[in-house]
């Protein structure tokens, strides 16, 4: 439910989903370790504005049972879905096999997981086998997230939407965007940003935002593609891979409230 807050007299934009469960301008925190402590806090402060929240990699497999439990039960209290992230699957595919995947599956569900991602960034996957792979998923009663593109190449925008395609045609709900896609030498590539907007239903489709983990990429340009995002497509874009502590503050960006100023301001002469 949606709190009261402060300064209530200053309205969001026209253009801003605010009652979840949100279908549009969903924002995902990137959850890479949080406890169980601090991320109450932080969904007492922030819940409103977090629609999805990824569990980074393989990280599921570090915590205490009881813990990740409780993590995964509080997201959902706060109406957040918690998932899986897709290199937890591709961990599983390169040291277990498709033989590994059903035990995956399992006890993702047994720890209170409904929905996981499918990615190739470091097991390439071809099309025959990312439809195989979702498809699979999908009938073992977990709702899929697909990613495209990769950490380490350039695809092109034809490519990407191709794949979006698989991903959609086997089952899954939701595409992200890898963010290494968008970042030349780390500055965002508008022009496959806008190409994509193009060939993609966005209300579908996630865009990743890129961290310290991409070659170039500062704390700057990260700001830039967040500021990019919202001018290109309204602040109902769809946003991933927001850290913890810059959640409010994207959604202050996307009301206008941020650095950005707000939205279609001119300053006078």
């Amino acid at each position: 439910m949606t709190q009261t807050t402060a300064f209530e007299f200053v309205k969001p934009p026209a253009g801003r989903s605010i009652a979840k469960p949100r279908t549009r301008g969903l924002t995902m925190m990137i959850d890479q370790g949080m406890g169980a402590r601090h991320q109450i806090d932080l969904l007492e402060a922030a819940g409103d504005y977090v629609d999805l929240a990824k569990f980074k990699t393989g990280t599921s497999a570090l915590y205490p049972a009881d813990i990740l439990r409780r993590k995964v039960a509080q997201y959902v209290e706060h109406g957040v879905k918690p998932f899986i992230g897709g290199q937890f699957h591709e961990y599983i595919l390169a040291t277990l096999g498709t033989a590994g995947l059903p035990a995956f599956y399992a006890e993702a569900r047994r720890n209170g997981f409904t929905t996981i991602e499918i990615s190739d960034n470091v097991v390439p996957l071809s099309p025959t086998e990312r439809r195989a792979r979702i498809a699979a998923a999908v009938d073992a009663g977990l709702e899929v997230f697909g990613e495209v593109g990769g950490k380490d190449r350039q695809t092109t925008a034809a490519e990407l939407i191709d794949q979006a395609g698989e991903c959609f045609a086997a089952g899954a709900s939701l595409v992200l965007v890898e963010a290494a896609e968008l970042m030349t030498a780390g500055k965002p590539n508008a022009a496959l940003i806008e190409e994509l907007s193009r060939g993609l239903d966005m209300a579908r489709v996630i865009i990743e935002l890129p961290g310290p983990w991409i070659a170039d990429v500062r704390t700057c340009d990260i700001e830039d593609l967040k500021k990019l995002l919202v001018r290109t497509f309204g602040p109902d874009v769809n946003i991933a891979n927001v850290t913890p502590d810059t959640v409010i503050d994207l959604e202050a960006t996307r009301r206008g409230l941020g650095v950005a100023g707000p939205h279609g301001y001119k300053a006078p002469a």
